[in-house]
């Protein structure tokens, strides 16, 4: 089902992607599956053959003995009648080793063979293997009929045969909703024209001798479509009128004759009303199903979901490495690095080894050489800094809201004093984009060594320019391929400016240009879709636009800078609660002293940062320098500004000291 969901969200999917997904085959009795080649090959042609084996354990017995157990046999193999095979190697001195063999199975297996004082048991088990049924080959034909004609499947094209099977099953029963919608419309605006009418209505009826000429009559009224309209009547097609007039169909006709007395009461009309717009919602909803193909890929996921809820079983097969076998993440050793990149857009990682070994001299070591740079071109210095494990995933979001996910061990392995590779030769980056936050996601296995990095708790918060503000779960990004994917959709004239990781109850804080900022709970927003564009985080004033998310930090303060290098820090504790999509509340007091809110950051005493200006200067400033003031003030001067110059930006930077951390740390 996971597959299928990816394989919707995502149509260019390749067969590797979907093996994250869709292990392989799972067998009602266990075993284990050896090897992925005889998956991938059967998933990538249609062809294949798989491997099985059962299971076998060793277990200490008295005597210094071992005893071998078997607790899962292959599908389709008997248990009797492997037993008995055993039984008749062992007679026929093929396996010397076993001294003596019991069935100790119930409803499960649990076959038990008893070593001799020297018996091997890889020996014996090898044996096993060999001679008996205790491994067995399934091969795949992925044969079918498709429109028609015999062919064999690959995976993908399997699953898009299923896809499209469940497309025109939702199709075909949102036609029949809608006849059913629009049959039923149709008697309820049948009733709603006898009661705007009612007197007139009855009288025809009481007058005619008999049903059909009360029946001829009625057909006969017209009225215009602003009378029936006045009545609460949607016209719904132009069809539907004969020269721009409205007259009861034969249906509608024969369901007034049904009427009773008692359906005219006041309740009654009520009640005709109330269920005529709740199915002109219903109708509309229908139509935009059958005209969007989005919402009908989204009510497949939603039905697959349902089902994974309600029926989903864990694996009973393992799949196991076969001889040979082996995964690039088994090649690469899981070990710490530093991953540092630079506001110019320099990223490296560099063995923590490389850091600890130079520190043992007592004096330090020298550090980037973007650090005391010359020329404009090397004014650079260090703006995130990861530790991380070579496992690891980094998730590169950009200004037009796209994500890239890189393995940490994908990284330019480089030394410490280097300065990096340019991120553009890292990602397929498009025209018009660039990096805007860079999140990295602890890498995470099961007892079984598969990725379940993408399944752990959390969500991704972003923030634009224009205010909007989204959440989605982690798992939503399990499957990024390599040119990148929409994270977030984003409106034309808005930007992605910021992006966190959070647990789904932190609280989050927007700050805009004007000095206007909100803080709210995250729960506020609830998690919602890749593809969508969010919700209204900040109703911003006319003119005015965020430019910096942070996430509050109880022991951590806010710092907000102004454009003409003032700024100031505030508790946390300043920043009430409110409502989601409010017009906020002052952060900084603008004027022409302070100019525009250019940017702010969570940050503690021992923190420093860098204030970057439009001119190019650069100054690293600590943190605990910075005057601690309350909201609705303007702050202190930051930096002395050249004349015409103004303050761009302000970023974290991490010194020396915090790379030798960050090393220890690991």
């Amino acid at each position: 089902i996971d597959g299928i969901c990816a394989q919707i969200d995502n149509p260019e999917i390749t067969i590797a992607q979907l093996m994250k997904f869709i292990k392989g085959p799972d067998f009602p009795t266990g075993g284990m599956i050896c090897g992925v080649e005889g998956i991938k090959n059967y998933f990538t042609t249609g062809k294949g053959s798989v491997k099985l084996r059962g299971r076998v354990g060793s277990e200490e017995i008295k005597g210094n003995r071992e005893q071998l157990v078997i607790t899962e046999i292959p599908f389709n193999v008997n248990r009797a009648a492997l037993e008995e095979k055993i039984a008749g190697l062992v007679n026929e001195k093929i396996i010397t080793e076993i001294s003596a063999m019991r069935n100790e199975s119930d409803e499960n297996t649990r076959l038990v063979m008893e070593l001799k004082r020297d018996g091997n048991p890889k020996v014996v088990i090898a044996n096993l293997y060999k001679h008996t049924q205790l491994e067995v080959s399934f091969s795949v034909n992925s044969l079918a009929i498709d429109h028609g004609r015999p062919k064999t499947l690959t995976l993908k094209e399997m699953i898009q045969c299923y896809i499209e099977h469940r497309r025109e099953v939702v199709l075909r029963r949102t036609r029949f909703e809608l006849k059913k919608a629009e049959e039923r419309a149709e008697l309820l605006e049948g009733y709603l024209i006898a009661l705007a009418n009612l007197d007139e209505f009855i009288a025809i009826i009481r007058k005619s001798k008999t049903r059909e000429e009360a029946r001829v009559k009625l057909l006969a009224f017209e009225w215009t479509q602003k009378q029936v309209e006045r009545w609460g009547i949607l016209i719904r097609s132009e069809t539907r009128l004969d020269k721009g007039r409205y007259a009861l169909t034969e249906r509608q006709v024969d369901a007034i004759l049904e009427l009773r007395l008692y359906q005219l009461t006041a309740l009654e009309i009520d009640k005709v009303e109330g269920e005529y717009k709740e199915l002109l919602e219903r109708i509309k909803d229908l139509l935009d199903i059958l005209a969007k193909e989005s919402r009908v890929m989204t009510i497949i996921k939603n039905e697959l979901k349902v089902i994974k809820e309600k029926y989903a079983t864990p694996r009973k097969s393992q799949i196991v490495p076969d001889e040979g076998e082996i995964a690039i993440e088994d090649l690469i050793v899981n070990e710490g690095v530093i991953i540092t990149l630079t506001h110019n857009g320099l990223i490296k990682r560099t063995n923590v080894s490389s850091y600890r070994s130079q520190r043992r001299g007592g004096k330090g070591v020298i550090g980037m050489t973007t650090r005391e740079a010359a020329t404009d071109e090397d004014k650079d210095f260090i703006e995130h800094l990861f530790t991380a494990s070579t496992h690891d995933y980094l998730m590169f979001f950009t200004n037009t809201g796209r994500v890239y996910v890189e393995r940490v061990h994908e990284i330019p392995d480089m030394g410490r004093a280097a300065k990096g590779r340019s991120i553009a030769n890292l990602l397929e980056l498009k025209a018009g984009e660039n990096v805007a936050a860079l999140i990295r996601v602890l890498s995470k296995t099961n007892a079984d060594k598969e990725d379940i990095t993408w399944e752990q708790p959390g969500y991704i918060f972003f923030a634009t320019k224009q205010g909007t503000v989204k959440k989605t779960a982690l798992a939503d990004f399990a499957n990024v391929r390599k040119g990148g994917i929409i994270a977030i959709g984003i409106d034309q004239g808005d930007n992605l400016i910021e992006v966190k990781l959070t647990t789904g109850k932190d609280k989050v804080v927007l700050i805009t240009r004007d000095g206007m900022s909100i803080s709210f709970d995250e729960e506020d927003a609830r998690p919602m879709g890749r593809p969508a564009g969010g919700v209204r985080g900040i109703n911003l004033y006319k003119g005015d636009e965020v430019v910096a998310l942070a996430i509050v930090v109880p022991d951590a303060k806010l710092l907000v800078a102004g454009e003409n290098g003032i700024g100031k820090r505030t508790d946390f504790e300043e920043y009430r609660i409110q409502s989601r999509g409010g017009k906020g509340i002052i952060t900084m007091k603008t004027n022409e002293k302070t100019g525009a809110v250019i940017g702010a950051l969570t940050v503690r005493d021992n923190d420093e940062i860098m204030l970057i200006t439009v001119g190019g200067q650069m100054v690293r400033i600590p943190v605990q320098g910075i005057r601690e003031a309350g909201r609705n003030t303007q702050g202190v001067k930051l930096v002395n500004l050249a004349e015409k110059d103004k303050l761009q930006a302000i970023a974290p930077v991490v010194g020396e000291d915090k790379e030798d951390a960050a090393a220890e740390e690991k």
